[in-house]
């Protein structure tokens, strides 16, 4: 047997009374927005048009009671979007104002809110932080009816021990207050509710009369509506008493009373369908199964989707008793694919034993699923109830920092107040930002080229150590051989000047060929010394050769190098070999860190009169049109600008990378 309970009327109750509407026609809106008689679309026109004139209003008090009935007006249509972003803005406004009273009520009604999605430890949440705000203004009335919200939310979720707990604080606060009568209804009938969950059935009916006896005193809108509420609740207790006779009498006087006020579709569907079950049990057969078909029409028609699984579980039974075993499977099995596909695990359950009985081959089946359900729903009845505890505690934290309103206000003006020179702050920043961000991306690249060349030094210490050691070797040769010959030479030369005989002469020629070998000598000595320096400008071959080397040393991906020996690197100036090396170790690093690549080829040639890099990988690949360019590649790029060059990326998802630099030589 399928039970849906509804709690309190449709129609929601604002929590207390603020000022008059002071424009008319903002009145007349507020009023035919909630007119039940007009269509759901002319009501929600209404509701459109005082929410542009609100919207326009000034953040007091008066605008943001009017905000709470936009958000009331959404919430009676349903327009769950639509209220949520309301409430949220009267909540900021109130917290800007220190409106603690209406913060208090848009907790409440955001609440409501994730109560209606079912979203419970945020519905939880809302409602703790108002009753939390109404215990600190002693105003017993609101807090009494943020505890029934708090009770409603904890019975929904099947923590009755607890919601009864908070119930009956609700009726400690308020016992005093005779004159409210909504709160008392409240109240009594959720007992009512909670104790036939408990299957404490005298104390449910106890408290459901109790509920419709104090619905004497009331004067509210749509009182006929939660009149037929009480009685249906009535129904479903005397229905698990399997008292189906007068189970049946209270559902027939629900539906009289639904016929005084504007009917409301969902409890009506409610009334026909539990009204059809009684008479089922009862064997009456008169207006079966149309009572079933017709409340599943409505509820069809309006997409009341949790309530539909309950329809076709009892026609399900009803064509059972029937010996119509192919209709009564359909629609259990109807039942549970929809109760599975909206996760309503309970209807589930009852969609599973349904099928156990009228398809009894596998029953088997479907006890075990049963079973492992119901395990599953009761983890996480116990889940929640410790959320909730968690939530309250963190919750209590929180208010234990602000020992007191006026603490609270202090707080606020010093956080608004740190708000307002940090955002003049960031202000500044922001406009110095522009002017130096140009200047540190080229001190980082300073430094990175600095870095480099260090490396690139560090890298020759034991050329260096060569060319001092060849260095003082041409000195000496130059000290000792080639300048004490050309000194002899001269002091001879010096001599033979006051000589002009034939002897004179023969030894002038023997000194000037003296001085052609002291030239080649020198000549020698100068090829060496360029040499030198030619083996110093190739060394940068061997300092990206060391690169790659270390590469193939600590990471497993093959690599395979080509450098083109016919590169004049004479001919580049620093900058360029700095930038290629710091461009070819920026792209290894980014394919050991993303392409996870099995193979790299790295190709450095001669194309003309540029020199042209080419980093190629086979790894994942990357959607170059929508991957975020990172440092280390806007730092190639701005290598490649550096040089003149191009810079160029192509690549694709799983087809690898391939990096081109062109960089002309000058």
């Amino acid at each position: 047997m399928v039970l849906f309970i509804f709690f309190g009327c449709n129609q929601r109750k604002s929590n207390g009374k603020y000022f008059n509407v002071v424009n008319d026609s903002l009145s007349i809106y507020f009023d035919s927005a909630n007119d039940f008689n007009l269509s759901k679309q002319k009501r929600l026109e209404y509701i459109l048009k005082a929410n542009e004139v609100v919207i326009n209003q000034d953040n007091d008090s008066l605008n943001r009671v009017n905000l709470f009935k936009v958000a009331n007006r959404y919430y009676n249509l349903n327009y769950w979007k639509e209220y949520n972003q309301t409430v949220n803005l009267v909540l900021n406004n109130s917290e800007r104002a220190a409106d603690t009273v209406s913060m208090a009520k848009a907790f409440s009604y955001l609440g409501d809110y994730y109560l209606q999605k079912s979203v419970s430890d945020s519905a939880f949440l809302y409602y703790y932080k108002a009753e939390k705000v109404y215990a600190k203004l002693n105003d017993k009335i609101q807090l009494a009816k943020a505890l029934i919200n708090k009770a409603e939310l904890l019975y929904r979720v099947g923590d009755l021990i607890n919601s009864e707990k908070e119930i009956f604080n609700v009726l400690r606060i308020i016992k005093n207050e005779k004159s409210e009568v909504e709160i008392f209804y409240d109240a009594y009938n959720l007992l009512g509710l909670v104790y036939n969950g408990m299957d404490e059935y005298e104390n449910a009916i106890l408290y459901h009369k109790k509920a419709l006896k104090s619905l004497d005193e009331m004067q509210i809108i749509g009182k006929s509506q939660t009149m037929a509420i009480s009685y249906l609740n009535l129904g479903l207790v005397y229905m698990k008493l399997k008292k189906y006779k007068l189970a049946k009498d209270y559902f027939l006087k629900g539906i009289e009373q639904q016929k005084i006020d504007n009917q409301d579709l969902r409890i009506y569907a409610l009334l026909l369908d539990n009204l059809g079950y009684s008479k089922y049990n009862l064997n009456e057969d008169d207006e079966l199964p149309e009572l079933f078909y017709k409340s599943l029409k409505i509820r069809d028609s309006l997409n009341f989707r949790s309530e539909i699984p309950s329809s076709k579980i009892h026609l399900s039974e009803y064509y059972s008793s029937k010996d119509d075993t192919e209709k009564s499977l359909q629609f259990a099995k109807e039942a549970l694919f929809l109760a599975k596909k909206i996760n309503r695990p309970r209807e589930i359950l009852l969609a599973l034993k349904q099928i156990s009985i009228v398809d009894p081959q596998n029953a088997s089946n479907y006890t075990k699923e049963y079973i492992r359900i119901n395990e599953e729903l009761q983890k996480d009845e116990r889940k929640i109830g410790e959320k909730f505890t968690r939530i309250q505690y963190d919750t209590d934290q929180i208010k234990g920092e602000n020992t007191d309103l006026a603490t609270k206000n202090r707080n606020l003006v010093y956080f608004f107040s740190c708000l307002t020179i940090l955002g003049l702050f960031i202000y500044i920043i922001k406009s110095q930002k522009a002017k130096n961000r140009e200047l540190l991306y080229k001190q980082q690249q300073q430094k990175a080229n600095e870095d480099i060349y260090n490396l690139m030094i560090s890298q020759q210490n034991t050329i260096e150590a060569n060319r001092v050691q060849e260095k003082k070797r041409v000195a000496q040769e130059l000290h000792d051989g080639v300048l004490g010959r050309m000194f002899g030479v001269r002091m001879n030369l010096e001599g033979l000047n006051q000589f002009n005989d034939d002897l004179a002469v023969s030894q002038r020629n023997d000194y000037l060929s003296e001085l052609k070998n002291i030239e080649q000598d020198i000549r020698e000595i100068s090829h060496d010394l360029n040499r030198e320096k030619s083996e110093l400008i190739n060394n940068f071959v061997a300092i990206v050769d060391n690169l790659f080397e270390e590469q193939r040393k600590t990471f497993p991906s093959k690599l395979i190098s080509n450098i083109d020996s016919s590169i004049k690197w004479d001919l580049a100036v620093n900058s360029v070999k700095i930038n290629l090396y710091r461009i070819i170790q920026e792209s290894l690093q980014n394919i050991n860190k993303y392409a996870n690549a099995t193979t790299i080829k790295v190709d450095l040639k001669k194309q003309e009169d540029s020199i042209v890099l080419v980093i190629a990988d086979d790894g994942v690949g990357f959607n170059v049109n929508l991957k975020k360019k990172g440092i280390g590649l806007q730092n190639m790029i701005s290598r490649a600008k550096e040089c003149n060059g191009e810079f160029a990326i192509k690549s694709k998802k799983g087809e690898g990378t391939t990096t081109t630099v062109t960089i002309p030589l000058e």
